[in-house]
């Protein structure tokens, strides 16, 4: 018996809507997971990034409904023809390669951003929006009520498995890359489906999935987890051996060489000097909040050391691609404020190293309320030091806030600024425990009390 025509409008089995509805939301849901991933590396994940993410996208997909509620004819064969286009959109433009080109040739950031939300998001939501009001036409037996609140169930049943499956389980294992495949593949099936025996949307579909695995297996980094985009690759620097740099979101998180003892990052430097040298630590318990390239710790017997991060992977791919040995101390997969909240450890030394991507600091960790919390797993006489990236004059409102949120909680802090030559650089902080807040008093001709202070100093 032939084939119904492509564009026959009879109903459809309602097992067949419902399958293609929650492919529609497994697929829409899902690329705004990965989108927000892509955006990490480049933008950082703060509220000013995610929020207009996420409403650009609700915004398209309420097009998207309006549009699908005027289509009158030929309903399945345009919910396949927006499925394959989806498809492409997903697999090639979600593609770590196309992300990265975006940002690299698009100046400013924020012009980058606009096409990758304008060209490719925005209408991958608009064209997946369309798929519920078109579908609930073919559902002729049922009640409007009816049609549309399974078909809604469906659909929603469909984002919440793709936000949770791809973010806890594809990126995790698989990266996310994978997760991009999976998005896209999906949708070239679902395609497919409603293509029936035509022959070029059979071939289309074929080809989009090509595209989309082709697109994705190029994206060159050494690992790609929910969290984060690893590389490691070599650098040349003069009079140093074999040096190697651990990229974490297009960020220099660590550099090492082959040297005997080895060479590090200036600030790692610099912290290891303080702790070790100016300090004498000896046989202490240091808390290490953000792992990087565990190099804080690395041939450093002296101390006992406890990273914090909320990848779990990081140690596993810090050991095999960027130290090439164990790590040395203790690592805890968690968030750095919930561990602070939460432990019952006391430590020695506090360490804040916490990037998501280049000079971003997630927002939940600059506020008082962890500054506090960092504080309060201190020992009486312990030390917080902190690795700040700020402009090196610390001139930019960022900079003066956040110094003056950290010393809101342990008072005066020695501040030191690294390469102070450079626009960005690294600012190390540290603070003790056993200071306190205090009002100031500004010194003045009229009433010059510095020297009854400077008494009551010694």
């Amino acid at each position: 018996m032939r084939a119904p025509p492509f564009g026959d409008n009879a109903g459809m089995p309602r097992l067949l809507i419902y399958i293609i509805v929650f492919i529609e939301g497994f697929g829409s849901l899902g690329a705004e997971v990965i989108a927000l991933r892509r955006l990490v590396p480049h933008i950082g994940s703060s509220i000013v990034v995610t929020a207009p993410t996420i409403g650009f996208f609700l915004l398209a997909l309420a097009l998207g409904y309006a549009a699908g509620a005027r289509v009158a004819e030929d309903f399945r064969g345009t919910v396949a023809r927006n499925f394959l286009i989806s498809a492409l959109l997903a697999g090639a433009g979600l593609a770590g390669g196309t992300v990265d080109w975006l940002f690299a040739h698009l100046q400013p950031a924020w012009v980058a951003y606009m096409v990758f939300i304008g060209a490719i998001l925005c209408p991958l939501a608009w064209l997946l929006g369309q798929t519920v009001p078109i579908l609930t036409n073919l559902m002729k037996s049922e009640r409007t009520g009816e049609a549309s609140g399974m078909a809604l169930y469906w659909s929603t049943l469909g984002s919440f498995l793709g936000s949770v499956s791809l973010s806890l389980v594809v990126m995790q294992w698989l990266g996310v890359s994978a997760a991009v495949m999976a998005c896209s593949l999906l949708l070239a099936a679902g395609g497919l489906i409603l293509a029936r025996q035509d022959l070029k949307m059979a071939l289309f579909s074929g080809l989009t999935a090509t595209i989309a695995v082709l697109a994705n297996l190029s994206h060159a980094v050494t690992a790609d987890t929910a969290y984060a985009e690893y590389i490691v690759g070599p650098v040349h620097l003069p009079g140093q051996a074999e040096r190697r740099a651990f990229w974490v979101n297009k960020s220099t998180a660590s550099l090492i060489d082959d040297a005997e003892p080895p060479n590090y990052t200036r600030y790692i430097k610099h912290l290891r000097q303080v702790l070790l040298d100016e300090l004498a630590f000896r046989d202490r318990e240091i808390l290490v909040l953000g792992a990087g390239g565990f190099t804080l710790s690395h041939r450093e017997p002296s101390n006992r050391y406890v990273y914090v991060d909320v990848d779990p992977a990081i140690k596993g791919i810090a050991e095999q691609h960027f130290l090439r040995e164990p790590t040395r101390g203790e690592f805890i997969a968690d968030d750095a404020r919930r561990f602070v909240a939460s432990t019952d450890r006391r430590f020695d030394a506090v360490v804040v190293d916490v990037y998501s991507s280049h000079t971003s600091i997630p927002g939940h960790l600059v506020t008082r309320e962890f500054w506090t919390d960092a504080r309060r797993v201190l020992k009486p006489d312990g030390v917080l030091l902190a690795n700040l990236i700020l402009d090196g004059r610390l001139e930019t409102p960022y900079a003066r806030n956040l110094l003056a949120t950290i010393e809101s909680v342990f008072g005066r802090c020695a501040v030191e600024v690294l390469h102070k030559d450079k626009p960005l650089a690294n600012v190390e902080v540290v603070c003790f425990a056993s200071s306190q807040a205090a009002a100031t008093a500004i010194y003045v001709d009229e009433k010059n009390r510095a020297d009854l202070d400077l008494a009551r100093s010694r």
